[in-house]
């Protein structure tokens, strides 16, 4: 409490020092009273402003959802997800391909695997045989289709002979990866990494499709060593898209959490338009961007969220995500009631045009509120 406030640390009212005032003040005539009122109401008002400015902030933090900023949709708990609100505007039009839109037909092959042709067999006026009548003209329809697809069975025999000379026995040996009596071949093994990985089927799901499809009855424990020769076969691969995004005048960088083995992770991303790199690790900040390897070696323009960790990195230039802004002005509209927020994003849609450009702005030129962290 200072010398001349009336209230304790806690913001509670001294009753008895306010009471010897007021009775001083009463001793010393009008003036002196009006002057004592006068003070204690402006104290009183700057406290109840400060008080409405925290009780803002804290109403808008409570507020912030995943359709507002930059928060994770996993961050909503349960019963306060918001109702899903897109961020275009209407346009106006109907639904669907528009006047001159061209069109997407599907068309006729020059080589079709089979030709069944349909010919009549009588006359639709007089009943005459037309078996041996030429056609005049023919219809194309073509029906594109999967054959049944069942596994193909190879069997490998190697020979063994022996020399009619010296009598030494020889074998013959059999392909590389050839191993095992009876096992699954390459084809299999791509199609369930594709399932697996490319088209995030659990493992046991992956098993039941290749079974119900190609009735290749595979253990979930093969599917695993099959996806792990796949990696260990992708690592130049790897290598060369992680280098290619680091070399690239444009990256986009982000992390979200995942679940690996029943712990937390943090999945890194960085991609360009040809080019994605992931990564998982346990740290989401500096930590695990500089074990996933590519920002701190990148020296073109990062896009990103303005996630904290990502403005330390000073030797490439930096990019904010064009959909945060919106998400943000959307906040600004829809909780602070500002339409000026609304119209900004209008014309940032319109400026993004659907290809995803970003508003870029130097580490050095963004304020603290723009930045996420940690």
């Amino acid at each position: 409490m200072t010398s001349g406030s009336l209230f304790d640390h806690d913001a509670r009212m001294d009753a008895e020092r306010l009471r010897a005032k007021t009775l001083e003040a009463y001793r010393q005539g009008p003036d002196v009273i009006v002057a004592l009122v006068a003070g204690l109401v402006a104290e009183l008002a700057g406290r109840v402003t400060a008080l409405e400015a925290e009780n803002a902030s804290l109403r808008a933090r409570l507020n912030l959802t995943s359709h507002n900023s930059s928060k994770p949709p996993s961050s909503d708990g349960p019963g306060s997800k918001p109702q899903p609100k897109s961020q275009r505007t209407p346009s106006g039009r109907k639904s669907g391909g528009q006047p001159g839109h061209p069109g997407h037909t599907l068309p006729l092959v020059d080589d079709p695997d089979e030709v069944q042709v349909h010919a009549p067999t009588h006359c639709e006026g007089c009943g005459r045989s037309l078996t041996d009548v030429a056609a005049v003209r023919r219809e194309r329809r073509q029906v594109m289709d999967l054959p049944p697809v069942k596994v193909q069975v190879v069997e490998h025999q190697a020979e063994t002979k022996r020399c009619p000379g010296c009598g030494t026995e020889t074998t013959g040996a059999f392909p590389q990866g050839v191993h095992a009596p009876a096992q699954y071949g390459l084809g299999v093994a791509t199609v369930g990494a594709y399932l697996n990985q490319g088209q995030l089927l659990p493992l046991e799901r992956t098993c039941e499709t290749l079974a119900d499809l190609f009735g290749c009855s595979l253990a979930e424990g093969t599917l695993e060593r099959m996806v792990g020769e796949c990696h260990e076969r992708l690592a130049q691969t790897e290598a060369a898209i992680k280098q290619g995004v680091a070399e690239a005048p444009v990256a986009h960088f982000d992390e979200t959490g995942v679940r690996i083995g029943g712990k937390t992770r943090w999945l890194h991303v960085a991609s360009t338009a040809g080019l994605t790199f992931y990564a998982a690790h346990p740290k989401r900040g500096r930590e695990g961007v500089d074990a996933v390897g590519v920002l701190p070696a990148f020296r073109g323009r990062a896009v990103h969220d303005g996630l904290t960790s990502y403005w330390q990195y000073a030797e490439c230039g930096h990019a904010l995500c064009n959909a945060h802004h919106l998400r943000e002005l959307t906040f600004v509209e829809e909780e602070l009631g500002q339409p000026w927020a609304g119209d900004q994003a209008g014309r940032g849609r319109g400026a993004g045009a659907g290809r995803g450009r970003v508003v870029s702005r130097g580490a050095g030129g963004v304020s603290a509120p723009l930045r996420r962290g940690p």
